[in-house]
């Protein structure tokens, strides 16, 4: 096991892309506790593993930065410092155009795309600072570096910033041992794809990324030495263009 002895916190872990890391990481040996603002899905998860190597679980709402430091005091007390921040957590709307997304949909986005990468990032540099090293991974997504109608004006302007959030943060920080990596995936299968303004059929969801895919990708980043740092990293599934 290549993480023995590591820690982890993963947001939006529940299900998704979120859940696919957490369980990857814990098979290697990490202590894990997944967060997200739903109990029951988080519950499901940890009942769910099949496995001595459990998940904790704890329930959050990244874009309440109070909230935020309550899930960091409760994981100091059940984990002890931290040694991997991996931010999945995201949301999208159905109205995805100027023409159709109201105001307070903009802002729903925004808090918890953005503003809450830059709460739990900001509540976990304190403690990586001290010792010196540190792993955060920000799922985001191609939309953080193409804007596209398929992932609609908040999605792609949230993510956009959330690059940018990533990229500053890994050049503030590199000179005190914290790596930071954007990940930007194509199309992955997942229960965010619900809110898709049209459904997407079997056969399309057969084509894309499946969640344990992006924690091959988490395994291998985290199990790098810690002289080595990847800022960024484009995964999408074979049969889909680049474009």
């Amino acid at each position: 096991m290549t993480l023995q002895g590591k820690t982890a916190i993963v947001t939006g872990g529940g299900t998704g892309i979120g859940l696919g890391i957490a369980e990857a990481l814990a098979d290697e040996g990490c202590r894990v506790a997944i967060t997200g603002r739903r109990e029951e899905p988080l519950r499901a998860a940890v009942a769910a593993r099949e496995t001595e190597l459990a998940l904790l679980y704890h329930t959050v709402d990244v874009a309440d930065r109070e909230d935020v430091g309550h899930l960091f005091e409760w994981a100091a007390d059940e984990l002890g410092t931290i040694d991997i921040l991996v931010h999945s957590a995201g949301t999208n709307i159905k109205t995805r155009s100027m023409a159709d997304m109201r105001p307070e949909q903009w802002d729903e986005v925004l808090a918890i795309n953005t503003t809450g990468v830059y709460n739990c990032v900001y509540a976990v540099l304190p403690q990586m600072r001290e010792r010196g090293d540190g792993l955060i991974i920000i799922i985001n997504s191609i939309a953080g570096l193409r804007a596209n109608p398929l992932g609609g004006v908040a999605y792609n302007a949230s993510k956009f910033a959330a690059t940018a959030l990533g990229t500053a943060v890994g050049n503030e920080e590199g000179g005190a041992g914290i790596r930071v990596t954007s990940v930007h995936p194509g199309e992955v299968d997942t229960p965010l794809l619900d809110k898709r303004p049209v459904l997407v059929s079997d056969e399309h969801r057969a084509t894309m990324l499946q969640p344990e895919d992006l924690g091959a990708l988490a395994v291998m980043l985290a199990g790098l030495p810690p002289r080595a740092h990847i800022p960024e990293v484009i995964i999408k599934p074979t049969s889909h263009g680049y474009v």
